[in-house]
């Protein structure tokens, strides 16, 4: 299982650079899927929104101050912006779409790219 992000799916500007590394990882996890396929392993990537993590957690305060924002301002009109649920996803979500495609109800998906992202990557 490999991780990228919702931006394997969709761009954001001034993000070239971890857009193509994003749409890399998809990439490399289809061709592994191919090349395994008759070995009875599957190669599939998680591509989540915006994670509650300690990493996210400490980029607010500078952003509230390279842009003049409130803690709630940033988290909703920066971070969550793009997901329409406007809630984070957690951890344990994650997690559990992971050991989910580990498991024998997920034999038959290979090569996909799963978003987890509160509904970013459908508009």
């Amino acid at each position: 299982i490999t991780t990228a992000s919702a931006h394997s799916l969709v761009a954001s500007p001034n993000k070239s650079a971890y857009v193509a590394a994003k749409h890399g990882v998809v990439g490399i996890t289809k061709t592994v899927a191919l090349e395994v396929a008759t070995d009875g392993i599957t190669a599939n990537c998680i591509s989540p929104g915006y994670v509650w993590t300690p990493l996210v957690e400490n980029q607010i305060p500078d952003t509230m101050k390279a842009r003049g924002l409130t803690r709630d301002q940033v988290i909703e009109d920066v971070l969550l912006k793009a997901q329409p649920t406007k809630e984070f996803v957690t951890i344990e979500q994650v997690a559990a779409l992971a050991l989910f495609l580990c498991g024998d109800d997920a034999a038959q998906i290979t090569g996909a790219n799963l978003s987890i992202d509160g509904g970013w990557t459908a508009e």
